[in-house]
């Protein structure tokens, strides 16, 4: 599936819009880390990878941006700990 992600710097998320559904993974900064708040995909989409492709683009704008990744919000903690290459990332 083609997931268009969007950096919503206003809002402090990432969007994605699928099938008329808005989907998001919300942070919040704070000395060089991106806290991962939360990730909501609607009912409708789930288990169609829209999640992933949400969290994926958050860490790549962490990378780019020099920042390290809190994941407080379950489903990012697990994309990264089934993500190896993604621990260099994690805040300490």
């Amino acid at each position: 599936m083609d997931v268009k992600v969007i950096h919503n710097d206003t809002a402090r998320r990432f969007e994605s819009l699928v099938d008329g559904h808005l989907s998001v993974a919300e942070y919040q900064l704070s000395d060089g880390v991106m806290h991962m708040t939360h990730t909501l995909v609607p009912s409708a989409l789930r288990g169609r990878g829209v999640a992933a492709h949400l969290v994926q683009a958050a860490l790549d704008h962490a990378k780019e941006q020099g920042l390290k990744v809190n994941p407080l919000c379950s489903y990012v903690a697990l994309y990264m700990e089934r993500h190896p290459e993604t621990q260099r990332l994690r805040a300490p």
